[in-house]
């Protein structure tokens, strides 16, 4: 019954993990350039069952034929990399990548970020910055100035496994970028996330009908053990 608590506590951890992060998608619905991530999750190896004999020493280890897993967790995460729909806007300053590229911004201590989400800005130098004010890289490498037709520098991922959030709409990766070859930067336009409101709903439903499962068999085993504790020790 007590290892049936423990269960209960990860089964919980699990559930909480992913509606905390189905809320982070939905909370980002209209967030130009937001792509969702996905949680995966897995059963804990399996433990061999086993027992000990030997009478009173008990000290004999002998191998049950199977084994168990006792709960599940959280496998892995990874980002979504469809992507959303085009939206046009009209500002000269908004830009968006038809397909698979990433724009390429300076940002803290000048560490190199990558994003989807094109709704830039000209800051008071003229330059083409984020909304948080990172510069925004040209081809050369340079921050780019408020042109007509900016060259702007533009990734792709060389494996997207390894694509890492760093919060909003800011990606890194461990597995290098290669410059984008023909990809087509439409001036005027934002790409949508690529979070399926239809889908998250769904899933919270089920999430939400798992917590109250879980729920459920922890109000039966606490029951169990009121009964052990309270009554079995009258008989």
């Amino acid at each position: 019954m007590i290892r049936g608590l423990d269960t209960l506590r990860a089964d919980f951890n699990v559930l909480q993990a992913r509606q905390q992060n189905l809320s982070s998608n939905v909370a980002n619905v209209n967030t130009s350039g937001y792509q969702q991530k996905h949680l995966f999750q897995a059963a804990l190896a399996d433990v061999r069952l086993h027992n000990y004999e030997n009478g009173p020493q008990n000290d004999q280890y002998n191998g049950l034929v199977g084994g168990i897993s006792w709960h599940n967790q959280i496998s892995g995460a990874k980002i979504d990399t469809t992507m959303g729909a085009l939206k046009h806007t009209e500002r000269p300053t908004d830009f968006a990548i038809n397909g698979d590229g990433y724009f390429v911004v300076q940002g803290p201590n000048n560490q190199q970020l990558y994003t989807k989400n094109g709704n830039f800005r000209l800051n008071q130098q003229n330059q083409l910055v984020t909304q948080e004010g990172y510069p925004v890289l040209g081809a050369n490498g340079q921050a780019v100035t408020g042109t007509a037709n900016p060259n702007l520098m533009v990734v792709t991922f060389n494996d997207n496994n390894n694509i890492q959030n760093l919060g909003a709409t800011y990606y890194t990766t461990t597995g290098g970028v290669s410059q984008a070859q023909n990809l087509q930067v439409q001036a005027g336009y934002l790409v949508d996330s690529n979070v399926s409101m239809a889908d998250a709903m769904t899933e919270m439903m089920q999430t939400v009908r798992e917590f109250q499962s879980s729920q459920q068999v922890l109000s039966a085993t606490n029951q169990t053990l009121d009964k052990a504790v309270n009554n079995l020790g009258k008989v």
